[in-house]
């Protein structure tokens, strides 16, 4: 299983944001709220065209928790499906299953998503599905395994989780451990802080 597995907080320090979710890199942004290294606190270093366009590409893919190949993928089958490529990207990434386990509040990250995901825990549509990068369609069932239901891990993050979906895309059946992939996200709505046509624009040069 692919995965990014360095220093999560560096990341989260150079682009001045929780991109992981995890409470730990909210405090220590509100700390350190600057690129590490040496001379992080003083760097006011203006960067390139290249640079702007790269730093947004790496912030989407990470906060997916994608390797680059994997990314690049999304990317290409996102400009061959017609419409707005950047739009299609996002819905593409959205559909993932780790990531609806996520935005279901069955883990706490994404990265715990993946974890579960691949070790079986979840069904969709009565099914086991342990492929990470799976694509929901709309309205497809997901619930937790029965056996894996007393979980404590998954347990916490679903008492962590707010009672009802915040995403109208979703419904949430926190009781059952289950829920409905209703719809796919119209882009627009999907909560994420990057410049798609940067994204676009990188790939297409």
């Amino acid at each position: 299983m692919a995965r990014y597995t360095g220093p999560k907080a560096k990341v989260c320090r150079r682009f001045g944001e929780n991109i992981f979710g995890t409470n730990k890199y909210d405090r220590i942004l509100a700390k350190r709220k600057y690129p590490s290294g040496q001379h992080g606190r003083m760097m006011r270093r203006k960067f390139s065209d290249y640079a702007v366009h790269l730093r947004e590409k790496q912030k989407l893919r990470l906060t997916y928790c994608l390797m680059e190949k994997q990314f690049k993928n999304y990317f290409v089958k996102a400009a061959k499906a017609g419409g707005v490529t950047g739009d299609n990207l996002m819905q593409l990434l959205e559909r993932r299953l780790d990531n609806v386990v996520y935005r279901m509040g069955f883990a706490s990250t994404r990265m715990q998503a993946r974890q579960f995901v691949n070790h079986g825990h979840f069904m969709v549509n009565g099914k086991k599905v342990d492929i990470p990068s799976f694509l929901m369609k709309a309205g497809d069932i997901i619930e937790v395994r029965p056996k894996s239901r007393s979980m404590s891990m998954l347990v916490e993050a679903l008492d962590r989780s707010e009672a009802t979906s915040p995403y109208n895309w979703l419904t949430v059946d926190k009781e059952n451990m289950r829920g409905s992939f209703d719809s796919i996200p119209v882009a627009s709505e999907i909560p994420v802080s990057v410049d798609l046509r940067l994204i676009v624009e990188f790939y297409s040069k």
